[in-house]
């Protein structure tokens, strides 16, 4: 209710300041309208622009504006008319202006294009604005863009918020997946980049439910464009290969992408195939259709800087991506991705877990061995029209992953091997269609998982539970977990003056079967404890009326959507089961105020409730990993949330500056705490008890970028903090815990001359934990990327690249420095870039860390790669 309270509060205080409106009419001395007259509203006597408009075809204007100042100036000029300027009082009203022509004489200039532009609620950047002689790829562009921001894992932020889609001249051609285009579009067949704010990309709907998220959209220099590159390597410590071959072709009527990438470098092209989109991202979530691993080996953690420096590959990818126009607005698309990955870790965990009685010390020396093996394929039809939209996706996924483990576990050998297979096929319908004077939309998702996966460990673990306390040879855990998920609604959605209203109907149905079995060398019999046969079943049924209202400069949106939760869980070996039946009501509101063409405010707040999956209940032992033998005997988890954020963003153009602050908070009441207790050999059991508790996040962060086109230059600053509070089980007690975070950082990218560019990025984190009522020291984290990039002649390229990293853990203390160099000489005629890298000059070869929670002290030590000559050929197709 305070957050209720909060949020009309703050919407209240938007009109504090009253809106001012004023409109009219410009004409010339003859009475003749005038279009394109921009009619500017100024600070008095100054230059600094509060709001702007543009007169239509019939000269008339209009303009809308909250303002503090009691006068302001208002300006109306046209090129070839002389320009007007006056003084008014900051109240309505109408002004109508009549404008005498005056001769324009164009002087000889150098006409420089803006690097960005706008028109309407399309944001224009141009690409060779923001571009550097280093670059190759247009993600090396967007990484320099103001208001963009591009994470590690390839995901693009538009004012602190992920895109909704990712277009190549209008078309999705990779529906996700976009960091293929990213990595592997030459930028300087890229002639801008455009934002498309308040993107709905449904066409039927597009005047009647809005949107507050953006899309991205990528426009070509040509409307026929074959290019690509293809790029090939090689080199040592040890014997380095790469390879790349990316043909692409765009046009009107059809889009094709095909890739074929290998390399042992450490360059993770995995991550082109993962899906970015914030709406694809909701969908694997909502849909449950992300690969799950229920079983493990006990893993390195694995070091949070660039995985270059780190990940010891030999990685495949092979993609076909196609999308062709059909007749009557059709087009069909084809994903066909294949992917295959060794890679391998070494390293060495020291480990201490703190009980009551003693502590228990265990070090791991570890070698693992990962494979990976998937195909993912997506047929996609699609009708986007005006008035009807169809949709429908067939999609499968395979993957035929595994991993062996060896570890010298206290100077003994220990050895594991898992199988961890997932497959996944399903059906995702869309289709709307007007009926009289609304439209109706039907929705149909239909799909089928498969996760047969199993773990053997050499000796066997857990003896006292598993052999009577006697040594065995070998452990195996088998799990088979079948899932079947369907979600279908139906819904119309009909205007009505400045409302928008859509009641919708539909029901969920989930249907998992979990199977597991522990076997021994020693029995193969251990008993029901040790079995799952676990049967569960979920249904929800929903209503949902969801009403938006748009008028001037107010959008809001209110869902009131009343859902009927039923589970049914139970194991018949086991003679367990757990019925429940719920109805819960989840409102949301949605608000967002554009104050100005700059200026936007946006507010919600939302309930909702969230219950266990099988993963967090299953009433056997299953053995996720060698020291890790779970059982979760307990009541379903069952969470309610409410969550509230406020955002203001600025974004101005013309001057190129961009900022936004956002405040989030959530609080959730839970029903079950969790503790782990701690074996004599290290292994863990969690056990969850039925205990009411609260969990409340408060998270403020912002960022502000800035281009300054003289120079060629961007600074970027940014800043997050955050503190969590919440209640936990410690050494058995009921203990309250309050952490705090804050992240501060920046990133220049500026040009000292024509020759010489600099490139820095800094980040710091300051945490700190509480636990009842003591303050543990502060934990001190920071990275600094300084990288100077020299251009001594026309065709050639020089960079210094330095990496530092340093961590304050408590007492201990850690460094590392990287440094690389690379030259490259480009053949201009023939688009050849010939390349040497050097990376690691100082042979950093370890990286260590230490991770301390409520029971444990981990110190990690990770193998990195060594110091790497390589030698690169670039051809652009």
């Amino acid at each position: 209710m305070k957050n209720l309270l909060l949020f009309l509060i703050i919407i209240i205080s938007n009109g504090v300041y009253s809106q001012t409106i004023i409109k009219g009419n410009i004409n010339d001395l003859a009475g003749k309208a005038i279009s394109n007259v921009s009619v500017l509203i100024l600070k008095k006597t100054t230059d600094d622009v509060i709001v702007y408009a543009i007169s239509d075809s019939k000269g008339f204007y209009n303009i809308s504006f909250s303002s503090s100042y009691n006068e302001i100036d208002i300006q109306v000029r046209c090129i070839g008319y002389q320009t007007i300027t006056e003084t008014i009082n900051n109240i309505s009203q109408s002004r109508n202006f009549k404008l005498n022509e005056k001769p324009f004489v164009l002087k000889e200039v150098i006409v420089k294009s803006s690097p960005i532009t706008q028109r309407r609620d399309t944001i224009k950047y141009s690409v060779n604005s923001f571009s550097k002689e280093q670059d190759r790829s247009i993600g090396d562009v967007l990484k320099r863009m103001p208001g963009i921001e591009v994470l590690s894992d390839g995901k693009i932020l538009y004012q602190g918020r992920p895109i909704n889609k990712y277009y190549i001249e209008g078309l999705d051609l990779l529906e996700g997946k976009y960091n293929l285009a990213n990595e592997n579009l030459p930028y300087k067949e890229v002639t801008e980049v455009q934002i498309l704010e308040n993107h709905q990309p449904i066409r039927a709907l597009d005047s009647l439910k809005f949107s507050d998220q953006a899309a991205l959209n990528i426009k070509l220099k040509n409307a026929y464009t074959f290019t690509g590159q293809a790029r090939l390597g090689g080199g040592f410590s040890p014997l380095l290969w790469e390879a790349n071959i990316t043909p692409m072709l765009f046009t009107k009527k059809k889009q094709m992408l095909t890739t074929y990438q290998a390399n042992n470098t450490g360059d993770n092209v995995a991550s082109q195939l993962k899906k970015l989109t914030i709406e694809d991202i909701i969908n694997q979530f909502e849909n449950n259709s992300e690969k799950n691993d229920l079983l493990n080996i006990q893993q390195l953690a694995t070091p949070n800087f660039s995985e270059k420096r780190w990940l010891d590959n030999n990685a495949h990818l092979l993609s076909g991506n196609y999308l062709q126009k059909l007749n009557n607005n059709y087009e069909i698309r084809v994903n066909l991705s294949y992917f295959n990955d060794y890679q391998q870790q070494n390293g060495f965990t020291n480990t201490e877990f703190i009980t009551p009685v003693n502590t228990i010390r265990i070090l791991e020396e570890k070698y693992n061995q990962l494979f990976f093996n998937s195909l993912l394929t997506n047929i996609t039809l699609q009708k986007n029209a005006d008035k009807n939209y169809f949709k429908n996706s067939l999609e499968f996924q395979g993957f035929w992953d595994s991993q062996r483990g060896n570890i010298i576990l206290n100077n003994e050998q220990l050895k594991q091997q898992l199988s961890n297979k997932f497959f996944r096929i399903s059906n995702n319908l869309k289709n709307i269609f007007p009926l009289g004077k609304q439209m109706i939309t039907l929705n149909s998702y239909l799909g089928l998982n498969k996760t047969p996966q199993t773990l053997n460990v050499n000796p066997g673990q857990f003896k006292n539970l598993l052999n009577n306390n006697l040594p065995f040879d070998e452990v195996t855990q088998q799990v088979d977990l079948n899932t079947f998920y369907t979600n279908n609604s139906i819904s119309f959605i009909k205007a009505i003056k400045k409302f928008s209203i859509e009641p919708k109907v539909g029901f969920q149905i989930e249907n998992q079967l979990l199977n597991s079995e522990i076997i021994t060398s020693a029995n193969n019999n251990l008993g029901n404890q040790f079995s799952n046969n676990l049967n569960w079943f979920r249904s929800k049924i929903y209503i949902d009326i969801q009403t938006q209202y748009k008028k001037d400069k107010w959008r809001m949106e209110l869902s009131t959507p009343i859902n009927h939760h039923a589970y049914q869980i139970n194991d018949n070996p086991l003679q367990t089961s757990e019925q429940i039946n719920r109805v819960t009501f989840e409102p949301r509101l949605l608000a967002i105020y554009d104050i100005s063409s700059f200026w936007k405010i946006n507010s919600s707040i939302n309930f909702s409730n969230q219950f266990g999956s099988i993963n967090q209940l299953h009433y056997a032992y299953i053995l996720q990993n060698y020291r890790n033998l779970q059982r979760i005997n307990a009541p379903l988890p069952q969470n309610s949330n409410q969550n509230f954020t406020f955002a203001i963003a600025y974004r101005n153009p013309t001057k190129t500056l961009f900022w936004n602050v956002m405040y989030m908070n959530s609080k959730s009441v839970n029903n079950l705490l969790y503790q782990t207790e701690i074996l004599p050999n290290g292994a863990t059991e969690l056990q969850a008890v039925e205990q009411r508790n609260l969990k409340n996040n408060h998270n403020i962060s912002t960022r502000a970028s800035k281009y300054f086109s003289k120079i060629k230059s961007n600074i970027t600053l940014n800043a997050t903090f955050g503190i969590q509070d919440f209640q936990q089980f410690l050494n058995k007690n009921l203990t309250d815990i309050k952490n705090q975070n804050l992240t501060i950082g920046n990133k220049i990218d500026i040009d000292i001359s024509d020759k010489i560019n600099a490139e820095y990025q800094a980040n710091w984190t300051f945490s700190k934990n509480k636990v009842q009522n003591q303050e543990n020291p502060t934990i001190t984290q920071q990275s600094h990327i300084f990288n100077l990039n020299f251009y001594p002649i026309k065709n050639q390229y020089l960079a210094l690249k330095s990496e530092y990293i340093n961590n304050n853990l408590f007492t201990e203390r850690t460094e590392n420095i990287f440094t690389d160099f690379i030259y490259r000489y480009t053949i201009t005629k023939k688009k050849i870039d010939l390349e040497f890298q050097l990376f690691n000059i100082f042979n950093t070869t370890n990286f260590r860390t230490i991770n301390i929670n409520d029971f444990s002290y981990v110190e990690t030590n990770f193998n990195l790669r060594p110091r790497q000559m390589l030698f690169k050929a670039r051809f652009t197709l």
